[in-house]
Parts: structure tokens; C-alpha cells; sequence
């Protein structure tokens, strides 16, 4: 696994963006970044699993290189129920594809907005929706809801926002302290906040939990969390 050094020098800061130098060193980022991350994503292939039925399909939506598609096929009990994974960014899913050749994903490059989702047993969007502007998020997710199964469900995980200064500050620190922990300079820290700011918007748990209730979904649930860092599963 490549290290992360990709703010790890004094560098003019453009927005985030999944290009080929963050895809290399992509899994080390994330897990060096996202408390829980290592958590989340095989029980999310669980919880995935466990609503799939034959000829369904699941979908991975934000996929960058297929942690989440592996985790659901590892996790499928049951034959011909289909694992979609679905990206924007060319650079990640060519390489999720040399990494996983063989395995059984149908991989797809396009905007999840507009990727259609049909006879969807699970959906799961690992740390993507904070990537889609705001005011998109309660369309994307009534889409989500309008291709789902009544017996499906939605699975998404997110930094959150704290609505309370104390609490967000406290948290933030916290956030800090664990990416200091795994290594990472002052200088790498601040220059990736900064390359994130206008491309990541988090929002708060309640702001979360209201949105899936206004895309149709009755049973709402937050089955993780580690400090600022929320995962949910909602189902109609």
C-alpha cells in the first residue's frame, strides 16, 4: 500500500479531486483519514446482504476502488443478485478494475445523479453524499428511494456537522488528534482542509435524518458512529 504524501509538501491548493495521484495512495488515505473506516466497510457489506434477493441488485454508488462492492459480494448469500459500482472518476475505476478483475461487479463511470437505479435490494453510499451539493442530496435520494425494493434498504456513511460550536469544536480537535495519530503533518492537515472546503459539505444528524424522511423513508436508523463520523441505514 502507497503512503499519503500528497499535501505532505508546500503546494498552491486547488479543490479536492480523485485524480491519479490521490487514487494511488487512495486506501491509505482513507484509513489514515476516516475513523471506523475499517469498520464500516464490511458491515456494510453485511447489512447490504442482508436484504438481497435473487435478481436484485445492489449497488455501491461512489465506489472509488470497490472496498464496499468486494465487501457486499463476500457478504451475498444468495445466487443471481447482481453487485453495481458506480463512480465519476475515471482514474478510480480503472484502477478498481485492475485490482478486482475478477471478481463479479458490474462496474459503471458515471454520475451517480443520474446512474438509474432499478430493482435495487441495497444501495450504499460510503462517504459521497458529503461530495454532492447540497441542494441536489434530497433528489438523488428520493431517485434512490423510487428504485428501491419495499424490502431494500439505504446505507450511508458521512462526516457530520454539529449544530452546537462547543460540540463541532470539540469533535474537530478530536478528528485532528486521530489524523495526527496516524501520522499525518500539521502542514498535510491543513492543506487537505483547505483543498476540501467548497468540494465537501457535511451535514448535521439531524439535517441527515429529516432528508430521508422527506425522500420516503420510514425506519431510519444511525447503526455506527466514531467521533464526527456517521453511518445510517433508512428503509421505506
Amino acid at each position: 500500500m502507497s503512503r499519503d504524501r500528497v499535501y505532505s509538501e508546500v503546494r498552491q491548493i486547488v479543490d479536492f479531486v480523485f485524480d491519479d495521484a490521490v487514487v494511488a495512495v487512495f486506501p491509505d488515505m482513507i484509513r489514515r483519514s476516516v475513523p471506523g473506516y475499517e469498520t464500516v466497510v464490511p458491515l456494510s457489506g453485511l447489512l447490504a446482504a442482508r436484504h438481497a434477493t435473487p435478481g436484485g441488485r445492489c449497488y455501491d454508488l461512489g465506489c472509488s476502488l470497490g472496498a464496499t462492492a468486494l465487501a457486499i459480494v463476500r457478504a451475498l448469500k444468495v445466487p443471481d443478485c447482481e453487485v453495481v459500482a458506480v463512480d465519476n472518476s475515471y482514474s478510480m475505476l480503472a484502477q478498481a478494475q485492475a485490482n478486482l478483475p475478477d471478481e463479479p461487479i458490474r462496474w459503471l463511470l458515471d454520475d451517480i445523479q443520474t446512474t438509474p437505479i432499478e430493482s435495487a435490494c441495497a444501495v450504499v453510499m460510503n462517504y459521497t453524499l458529503q461530495f454532492v451539493a447540497p441542494d441536489q442530496r434530497l433528489n438523488l435520494l428520493s431517485r434512490i428511494r423510487t428504485g428501491l425494493r419495499q424490502d431494500g434498504a439505504l446505507i450511508v456513511s458521512e462526516k457530520i456537522r454539529f449544530s452546537d460550536s462547543d460540540q463541532q469544536a470539540y469533535f474537530d480537535e478530536a478528528h485532528l488528534e486521530f489524523k495526527r495519530a496516524n501520522g499525518y503533518s500539521d502542514l498535510e492537515i491543513s492543506q487537505k482542509r483547505t483543498a476540501l472546503e467548497e468540494v465537501m459539505k457535511p451535514d448535521t444528524l439531524e439535517a441527515h435524518q429529516a432528508r430521508f424522511t422527506d425522500a420516503g423513508f420510514s425506519n431510519v436508523d444511525v447503526w455506527f458512529r466514531c467521533l464526527n463520523w456517521t453511518s445510517f441505514i433508512a428503509r421505506p
